[in-house]
């Protein structure tokens, strides 16, 4: 009953995992950036909530949506003054770099205003969970939110993407930017957009990964933020199903391998897989080979 335990558990980081590694996927596959003050935005999320629920005492559900609409506000105003201004750069590796100092600004930003003492988060899911096989099997509310959460959000984003015409700019962006162009489609409001959605979902993973793990510093997000983007790699960055399959993956490895191996060494195996997974499939799970045009 151990194991089974370990494995809910496993789904239920994994799930986290795979919302925050939609954000990178998502924003890789359209605006080809690896935005590393994503985690940093979850963190912001989390602080949100937390600030909303404790000091002003709103429900949590008015809560994870101010969170929404503020991360959303987060990530269009930093694509829109600190990346879309080097979108062209003549290196890729100044956008990055920018990206590292975003998150640097932000942590710091946090420090100054909280403080560097480890705050209490209260879950905002009040439901105790569900008790199996006679109390052997506890599951707890928050895993089965969060596994359901994940379900839903990838099941929304794929709608998104195929069936609306936004989603479709997305495709064409992410698959040609300069004839998505010149067949009328506004390249900068749909990388705009992808960063709104990708913002949104990052405060939604820092509601979830507080209410699990209830403790919030500055830098909640940044652990959580480098395994998602190793789980987006796992399962081939760019591709939505495949950053859903690589968070459950990981998450299910970090939770098994803290039981069964090592607590201290599971961030060690964690990244050792993306050193594997780079050798063997550099694309990962679903990526594809892409080929350069000359």
């Amino acid at each position: 009953m151990s194991f089974l335990t370990s494995l809910v558990n496993g789904l239920s980081l994994g799930s986290i995992y795979a919302i925050i590694a939609l954000g990178y996927t998502m924003v890789y596959g359209i605006a080809k950036m690896l935005n590393f003050a994503h985690g940093d935005f979850i963190m912001v999320g989390c602080y949100i909530i937390f600030v909303a629920t404790s000091n002003l005492g709103l429900p949590p559900a008015a809560a994870i949506i101010l969170a929404m609409v503020l991360c959303t506000l987060l990530g269009v105003t930093t694509e829109r003054v600190a990346y879309r201004p080097l979108r062209n750069a003549a290196s890729p590796l100044a956008v990055l770099i920018t990206a590292i100092g975003v998150s640097y600004f932000l942590e710091n930003l946090a420090l100054l205003i909280f403080g560097a003492d480890t705050k209490s988060f209260t879950s905002v899911i009040p439901w105790s969970g569900l008790s199996l096989f006679d109390g052997k099997l506890q599951i707890q509310g928050i895993t089965i939110v969060t596994i359901a959460a994940s379900l839903i959000i990838l099941l929304f984003l794929q709608l998104f993407v195929h069936k609306t015409r936004e989603g479709q700019a997305m495709l064409a962006v992410s698959q040609d930017r300069g004839a998505a162009m010149l067949m009328g489609i506004d390249v900068n409001k749909t990388i705009t957009l992808t960063f709104a959605i990708g913002s949104a979902l990052a405060a939604v993973a820092g509601a979830l990964l507080a209410s699990a793990y209830p403790s919030l510093t500055p830098y909640t997000g940044a652990m959580p933020g480098i395994k998602a983007f190793v789980a987006a790699v796992l399962g081939g960055i760019g591709s939505i199903p495949g950053a859903m399959i690589g968070g459950i993956v990981l998450g299910i490895i970090e939770i098994l391998s803290r039981t069964y191996i090592s607590s201290q060494l599971s961030d060690a195996i964690v990244f050792g897989i993306l050193v594997i997974v780079l050798i063997v499939k550099p694309t990962g799970i679903l990526g594809k080979k892409s080929q350069e045009k000359v």
